[in-house]
């Protein structure tokens, strides 16, 4: 056994004298000077839609005009009746209206404006948005 042990160790003696160390070779760049560019693009588009709507909350009516005047004598303030909640003009109830001096000059305007939806306005723009980025980098030894 002490022979085997004997053995052994010599042979881990002599593996060890034979390990040479690592040596390394010095790098050595083969440049002097350099540079390097970049050229980004980057282009966005956007569509915008706005949609405006108007509401009349109530109702209008007017007369306008000369050489006339109300049938019989009759109110000025039209009757009103109520359609799905909103308050509207009664137009089975609304004034008549005659020519005051026949073969005269008159005028004559009757507008009558509903509650409801009035005016829908709606814009469009597109707008087209371009980044150009240009990089140069510079290095030397």
């Amino acid at each position: 056994m002490r022979l085997l042990l004997l053995l052994l160790c010599g042979l881990i003696g002599e593996t060890l004298a034979l390990t040479k160390p690592a040596q390394s070779v010095p790098v050595v760049p083969n440049f002097q000077t350099g540079s390097m560019t970049s050229h980004t693009e980057t282009t966005s588009k956007v569509t915008e839609t706005i949609v405006s709507e108007s509401y009349n909350t109530g109702w209008q009516y007017s007369v306008s005009g000369t050489n006339i005047e109300p049938v019989d004598g009759a109110s000025l303030t039209p009757s009103t009746t109520t359609i799905n909640g909103w308050s509207s003009l009664d137009v089975t109830k609304k004034p008549s209206w005659k020519i005051t001096n026949p073969g005269g000059a008159f005028q004559f305007v009757e507008t009558y404006s509903a509650p409801g939806l009035s005016n829908v306005t709606t814009i469009q723009r597109v707008q087209e948005v371009t980044q150009i980025s240009d990089t140069i980098s510079t290095f030397s030894q």
